[in-house]
């Protein structure tokens, strides 16, 4: 038994409980779903929310859908329906998919976590006995709550839930009883807690009473793994812990706002339109036209099918960021702007004689353009496709990468890969250097590990020499979803770190061994930056999808977990942005007006973006107007915004980070934004 739990027989928590009476309830939530429209509430957005904002994806009045998995049926598991009552209806059977099955849907309330002490009371009915339906209480997010679960017909328990050894999290039972329970049949289920007292009641049923203390704080959920009915939700506190949750958020709220008010407000730099050209999250950067400062490059995508799998650039889209059209090569098509995934185009000084070229993979080929023009450079032969069951006969090219294994001092050097198993890597004169098969993941990562002048290259699990000799590979399931190495304090040795999608979040040294790894859920977008200056080091954010959508965990320098926080339900590209010119950088999680905004390395929400009109679909983070800080980019498919900071432009001594290259950028880079300064 857990030294932190003590299971309390039914007459001694009586009296435990007769001890802490409460009188003076407040009511301070009631939600009977007759305020919400009848439909969907989960929604078919997939892959798409990873690194994009869709509204909607957002909640649908108190309630956000908190896991999701890209199976059919839970995609679309959440809906409010309608007979003789309105109610909330879970409408899929996890049993369908092994996949599916690790995870319960759920939605939770999006209210605050800094509830502690309260009573809530939850009427449904399962439509299905075997597998489990009920409560999570005390949700900090989905991987870190207690839940309140009727199972198998026969039985109710209490669990507490929290990071394990895998991809699922571990739920271990605190407490049970026998209870039998019929299909249709409506249960009313109580939950209080009262500092670590829990105690569980199921009208005409038993009472299940239990002290543990892993969670002192949280909100609420509904989950179930059968498809059930969920008619309403009543959650009341004493009057006195009200009125201390009351302060402490009043507290919390205050120093957001304090923050906010030290730091430069968002205002409109440019506005751009792209009628019948824009993109979702596929703009490339860099100067295009010689005069010094940095254009866009819009690349519309065309799919193959299946979904996120053979996809190619379409029409491409020169301007400047005054809205000029310098250059267009392609037709464009309105609908070609949806993307799950990168394709292969990028902005680039490639033959380095200070000009970019823009280089991209279409039609079987890949393609060198004069940056200024789009007037073709050259073209070859994408590499034929080795695989069996391979749908071409040739890649169509899922990114390009830019590296130096050559030695020739720039990155003059190309590797293209397919979706998940093979990479290629070319000389400046586009001639095949060599070629790897591997399990991919998504983008790679260059750092000049042995100090010869030339880079070895992280790809999926693996790292490899300049002339293609795998060093190491970790046997690792599931794919890489973001990967780098960099020393995480000054005069340290680099350190690797990995977004290992299922396998979680992972350090190794640059050999190969694990140094530490946690299995804290489906793990991507990772970016190191200097997001707090009293600790030592770089700090690295990191946020969940695919399962878990939405869990925000930061690293310290010493690979320690020292904050976990679920502000939203979305995925992000955790952009760091250098907002201030101060040394402390921020994030950026979405522009949208509620749901986005940019969070310090505490998880506090310190800048919003402006109620507007913007388009909040998808960003990115550059200087542009060139006084050092960051300015965001926002945009959907009809127009692209531009912010800067409301006192730019910025004199003096200023923050200067070194990023990645713009000539590699990807939806699934790992963002390094090392610590610099302008003198």
């Amino acid at each position: 038994m857990n030294n932190q739990m003590m299971l309390v027989v039914t007459a001694l928590c009586a009296a435990l409980f007769a001890g802490c009476q409460r009188t003076g309830e407040v009511t301070v939530l009631y939600d009977d779903f007759a305020a919400l429209d009848t439909g969907q509430v989960s929604v078919d957005v997939g892959a798409h929310i990873e690194y994009h904002y869709l509204e909607e994806a957002a909640p649908r009045g108190n309630w956000e859908v908190s896991v999701f998995r890209s199976v059919p049926g839970f995609r679309v598991a959440w809906r409010v329906q309608e007979d003789t009552t309105r109610y909330l209806y879970q409408s899929y059977n996890t049993a369908e998919s092994k996949s599916a099955s690790r995870f319960h849907p759920m939605v939770a309330l999006t209210n605050d976590v800094l509830w502690e002490n309260y009573t809530a009371t939850v009427r449904f009915a399962p439509e299905a006995l075997h597998d489990e339906v009920g409560i999570a209480f005390r949700y900090v997010h989905d991987r870190n709550t207690y839940l309140l679960a009727l199972n198998g017909g026969n039985k109710v328990q209490i669990k507490k839930v929290y990071n394990g050894s895998g991809i699922d999290p571990e739920e271990e039972v605190i407490a049970e009883a026998d209870f039998a329970y019929e299909v249709g049949g409506r249960v009313t289920a109580s939950i209080t807690v009262d500092g670590p007292n829990i105690r569980a009641r199921i009208q005409d049923g038993p009472t299940l009473e239990v002290v543990d203390t892993l969670y002192g704080h949280g909100k609420l959920a509904l989950f179930a793994d059968v498809p059930a009915r969920f008619y309403d939700v009543r959650i009341t506190m004493p009057q006195h812990d009200y009125d201390v949750y009351l302060k402490k958020a009043a507290a919390r709220d205050d120093e957001e706002r304090a923050l906010r008010a030290q730091n430069p407000k968002p205002v409109v730099w440019k506005k751009l339109k792209t009628p019948g050209f824009g993109v979702g999250r596929n703009l490339r950067f860099g100067d295009l036209d010689g005069d010094g400062v940095k254009d866009v490059l819009v690349t519309q995508v065309i799919s193959h099918g299946p979904r996120n799998q053979y996809d190619e650039a379409g029409c491409l889209t020169a301007m400047t960021f005054d809205g000029d059209i310098l250059w267009q090569v392609g037709k464009p098509d309105p609908d070609n702007w949806v993307l799950f995934n990168d394709v292969a185009v990028q902005i680039h000084d490639f033959n380095n004689d200070g000009k970019n070229e823009v280089i991209y993979a279409s039609g079987f080929e890949i393609k060198i353009l004069n940056g200024q023009t789009g007037q073709l450079i050259k073209r070859i032969p994408t590499p034929k496709d080795p695989r069996d069951d391979a749908k071409f006969d040739r890649i169509l090219g899922d990114c390009l990468f830019f590296c130096d294994v050559s030695g020739r001092g720039y990155a003059g050097d190309l590797l293209i890969k397919d979706r998940y198993w093979n990479v290629w890597v070319y000389d400046n004169d586009l001639k095949l250097n060599w070629h790897a098969e591997v399990k991919t993941g998504h983008y790679p990562y260059p750092f000049d590990a042995d100090g010869d002048g030339k880079d070895e290259l992280l790809i999926g699990y693996a790292l490899f020499d300049d002339d293609g000799t795998k060093l190491w590979e970790k046997e690792w399931t599931d794919h890489m979803d973001g990967i780098a190495m960099l020393p995480l304090k000054d005069g340290a040795d680099p350190t690797v770190f990995i977004a290992a999608s299922d396998e979680g979040f992972a350090f190794l040294d640059k050999n190969g061994k694990t140094l530490r790894k946690y299995n804290v859920g489906h793990v991507q977008n990772p970016a190191a930056a200097n997001f707090r200056d009293d600790l030592p080091g770089m700090e690295i954010v990191t946020i969940n999808f695919w399962g878990n959508q939405g869990i925000i965990n930061f690293f310290d320098a010493d690979m320690n977990l020292y904050k976990t926080f679920e502000p939203n339900q979305f995925g992000s590209m955790c952009l760091p942005i250098n907002w201030t010119g101060k040394s402390e950088e921020f994030f950026v999680h979405n522009a949208n007006v509620k749901q986005g905004g940019m969070y310090d390395g505490w998880g506090r929400r310190v800048v919003l973006f402006p109620d507007d009109g913007h388009p909040d679909m998808a960003n990115a983070v550059l200087d542009i107007t060139g006084d050092c800080r960051d300015e965001v980019v926002v945009w959907n498919p009809e127009e692209l915004w531009v912010y800067t900071q409301e006192d730019n432009p910025k004199t003096g001594k200023l923050y200067k980070p070194k990023r990645n290259p713009l000539y590699n950028y990807s939806n699934y880079q790992a963002t390094v934004s090392m610590p610099g300064w302008n003198e």
